[in-house]
Order: C-alpha cells, then sequence, then structure tokens
C-alpha cells in the first residue's frame, strides 16, 4: 500500500485526461481505480459478495487532482485495514461470489479474493500506472528496486 501510495503522491495535476491510446483509460481513473482497491477490502470482508453493475451513489465525486486521489486512498485504506485486523481464518475461508448482472463471475474464499482480486489487481495497475508517469515525464519511484529516477 505504501509503494502505491508512493506512486500515487506523483500524479500530475493538470493531466488527468491523458491516455497513451484512444482505447486505454485516462489517467485520471487509472489513479481512481488504484484508489479504489483498499475498499475492495472492505468490502470483501463486511459482504459475501458484490454486483458489478450497481452504480455507484449519486454522491460520490470523483477525485480530480492529487490531493483529492490521495485523500481518497488514505479513507479507504484506514477502513480497509480496520476490517482486516483480527478476522480469524473461518472468516477470510468463508466464500464471496462476483456478480455481473446478476450471473456468477466467480466465487472464491475470502482469502483468494484478498489476494487476486485486490493486491494482484492493484499491483497490475500500478505498474500500468508507472507507465503513463514515464509517458509524461514524471519521475517514476523506486517499487521494486530503482527506477530510472531514483537509485535507491
Amino acid at each position: 500500500m505504501g509503494l502505491t501510495r508512493r506512486a500515487l503522491e506523483r500524479v500530475p495535476d493538470g493531466q488527468f485526461d491523458f491516455t497513451p491510446h484512444p482505447t486505454s483509460v485516462t489517467l485520471g481513473r487509472l489513479a481512481e481505480h488504484l484508489t479504489e482497491m483498499p475498499q475492495w477490502a472492505t468490502i470483501t470482508m463486511t459482504q459475501s459478495g458484490i454486483e458489478m453493475t450497481t452504480p455507484r451513489p449519486p454522491e460520490y465525486a470523483r477525485p480530480s487532482n492529487r490531493a483529492e486521489v490521495l485523500a481518497q486512498f488514505d479513507t479507504y485504506l484506514k477502513e480497509g485495514r480496520r476490517h482486516l485486523v483480527g478476522k480469524i481464518d473461518g472468516e477470510f475461508l468463508a466464500p464471496w461470489t462476483l456478480r455481473a448482472g446478476g450471473r456468477e463471475v466467480f466465487t472464491m474464499p475470502k482469502m483468494a479474493v484478498m489476494r487476486n482480486f485486490v493486491l494482484n489487481h492493484m499491483i497490475h495497475h500500478r505498474g500500468q500506472f508507472t507507465v503513463y508517469l514515464r509517458m509524461l515525464g514524471v519521475p517514476v519511484p523506486s517499487i521494486y528496486g530503482p527506477s530510472g529516477d531514483e537509485r535507491m
């Protein structure tokens, strides 16, 4: 989570509409998506599943600058951690189901959801995000060792 936050700290204000290709998501949407992952920990541990097609609440406001991205990430991370602390094996082994349009996409134990659908998903998109940063000339933080912009 700390490495993801370090990457999000680099999101350049005024570039949220950047996209490297017409079929790619915007930088702003990708940053927002990274902020959502810790919230998925809360959803995973407090619910037995989720319907992907459920719209966001009407009061939801997309982050539109770096400060809002970081505030949303920090809020969701604090909530997510709170819902993970003190859990017992049985809670992590409980099944969790992802549905789309009422149809089951998958059901797996919550611990597998946390690893695959939350953590691995975040790692994947964090890597994608650093490519966007590189394309914009923003220094990329060290994540798994030195980056071309940071020497450890």
